[in-house]
């Protein structure tokens, strides 16, 4: 394969260019990690093994006892990085923060009931229930459309 590249100083944005003869798995890898589809795993551990976790497989993010787990369908994973290094890692994701110390997978949520005065109770996909906190309320509305 051959790179080329070439400076342009009227060029405002970049721009990626592929040429060739036919699509192969090599070119749509290319595409993929270009576009920023690719997959960012994460690594939990649990009972002494690190487990790979993909992000869609994560239900929250939440700090407890001074360290940070996620939660995934399968069980609970330590993580090594702190809470706003995940948040920024998950931020073009489907990820939102709902108080200092937790962050849910937009599309793990069962429902949002907005009964609570001031807060907002969250029912996740595997069962858990979890509340926004009052700062955070007014960014889960704009969020939603309320």
């Amino acid at each position: 394969m051959k790179i080329e590249i070439k400076i342009d100083e009227n060029c405002v944005d970049p721009k990626v260019l592929i040429v060739t003869d036919k699509v192969t798995d090599e070119i749509n890898e290319i595409v993929k990690r270009l576009s920023g589809g690719q997959s960012q795993t994460i690594a939990g551990f649990q009972g002494g093994q690190v487990v790979v976790l993909e992000p869609e497989e994560i239900v929250r993010i939440y700090a407890a006892n001074g360290k940070v787990y996620a939660e995934a369908e399968q069980g609970t994973y330590l993580l090594r990085l702190r809470l706003y290094e995940m948040e920024q890692r998950l931020a073009n994701k489907s990820f939102v923060r709902i108080s200092n110390g937790e962050i849910i997978n937009l599309k793990k949520v069962k429902g949002f009931d907005l009964s609570f005065t001031g807060t907002i109770c969250v029912s996740l996909s595997n069962g858990t229930v979890t509340y926004v906190s009052r700062r955070y309320v007014s960014r889960i509305r704009h969020l939603l459309g309320i």
